[in-house]
């Protein structure tokens, strides 16, 4: 409905527009370099480091050429010299003719002659000779040249080989982060994970929050970086990665998201960037693993589902939970500012009853399996386990018990009300 001055109702409705990405998931750097002075000359002096850098498509090229380019580039030297000696134009069959390369009649043999001196093949028909010592010197520094090349071409290679960078192909980060109470406090969490049984060597994580700000003086900064305890001071930051851990941020005073709630989250526009660091086992090289979090894929109020399970004799991973989380209602919807300042009533430990819930149907389908082998063993008349089935018989009511307990306790704080504010 058009308003009185014929701009609708005077409402100005925007939307949000969504950020790129700074790093994207699969820990690539979205920045394009431009406008750069002497770029071609600056990586032509750092050429070892730009052949480790570039692609394979590349590399194999340059050493194809860097080969190719040698060989040519000698065998014309090699025609030259026979062609300013006049190997070309005598015969063969003149044996008072000592020319400088036997068996060099044209470029084609000169380059052949070229390629068995840099391989060092050697067939035994083409050779030098003494008659031109400048042959001889060309033979001794295409030997010299083919040794640079050979040991420049190979040590870049090996060393792209090397790399740790596709050892981060192995390493996990959840898809989402999620902020939940833990231990009484509100806490931003992902979650890690290595997909190899070879371990990183001191790893350890750090984490930064991006986000444009604008200073007092009024500077404008696109991509302000803002450090994200996960614990340096208490050593928390370096973890043992044997199996899937969750990363820790206790959103207090000195947290970028002290002032954030709920609502602001999913308003607010920022990039959590996290990094995962250390050796490879195998190569002692360090590496690195990226990815990032934007506010839309933080999760306010949920938690991870458990993916570390006890078996018989040893722990079991299962990764198809890794990415997977469950809600946690009585998470506050407030801030951790608003919920020091007001103090809300938080809700007890026991609330948090879904992992319990795993742990007594993980507990029960053990029992079960001990049940059938008990029951298989029992039935043998001439077995010995009667002292056994008497001692699980008079340990069954206290076992028994216990369980009928732990389960009062998981359905009392599965049905408990929501915390409320107090006056």
């Amino acid at each position: 409905m058009p308003g009185a001055n014929g701009f609708g109702n005077g409402k100005i409705h925007t939307r949000r527009k969504c950020r790129n990405r700074f790093v994207k998931k699969n820990g690539q750097c979205n920045v394009e370099f431009t406008n750069m002075d002497d770029k071609p000359q600056r990586y032509i002096a750092d050429m070892f480091t730009t052949c480790v850098d570039i692609r394979w498509r590349y590399m194999l090229l340059l050493f194809s050429l860097a080969f190719l380019v040698s060989w040519l580039l000698f065998g014309l030297v090699f025609w030259l010299i026979a062609l300013v000696h006049g190997d070309l134009e005598k015969p063969t069959a003149d044996e008072t003719f000592t020319p400088c390369l036997l068996q060099v009649n044209g470029f084609v043999a000169a380059f052949l002659f070229s390629i068995e001196t840099q391989t060092t093949i050697g067939y035994g028909f083409r050779c030098v000779t003494e008659e031109c010592p400048l042959a001889v010197f060309m033979v001794v520094l295409q030997s010299i040249v083919g040794c640079i090349i050979d040991s420049f071409m190979i040590g870049a290679i090996m060393a792209k080989m090397a790399r740790p960078k596709k050892r981060a192909e192995t390493l996990l980060f959840s898809h989402h982060a999620v902020i939940a109470m833990r231990d009484g406090k509100l806490s931003l969490m992902w979650r890690v994970g290595n997909l190899r049984k070879s371990h990183i060597v001191e790893a350890h994580v750090r984490a930064q929050l991006i986000k444009p700000r604008i200073t007092e003086e009024g500077e404008y900064i696109p991509l302000d970086q803002i450090d994200i305890d996960v614990g340096f001071d208490k050593g928390l930051d370096r973890i043992f990665l044997v199996s899937p851990l969750t990363i820790l941020h206790e959103i207090n005073e000195e947290s970028p998201l002290f002032g954030i709630g709920r609502q602001d989250l999913e308003n607010d526009d920022f990039e959590i960037v996290v990094i995962l660091e250390g050796m490879v086992e195998a190569t002692a090289m360090t590496t690195q693993a990226r990815s990032s979090y934007l506010s839309s894929e933080i999760l306010w109020g949920h938690r991870f589902e458990p993916v570390l399970f006890e078996e018989k004799n040893q722990y079991k991973v299962d990764y198809s939970h890794f990415h997977k989380t469950y809600e946690v209602p009585s998470t506050p919807c407030c801030s951790a500012k608003d919920l020091m300042e007001n103090k809300f009533l938080l809700p007890s430990t026991n609330s948090f009853c879904y992992e319990n819930e795993l742990a007594f149907i993980s507990r029960d389908e053990e029992e079960e399996e001990e049940e059938d082998d008990d029951s298989r063993g029992l039935d043998d008349p001439n077995s010995d386990t009667q002292p056994e089935f008497d001692r699980l018989q008079a340990t069954v009511a206290l076992d028994q018990s216990y369980e009928d307990e732990a389960r009062r306790e998981y359905f009392i704080c599965k049905f408990m009300p929501a915390p409320k504010l107090l006056k």
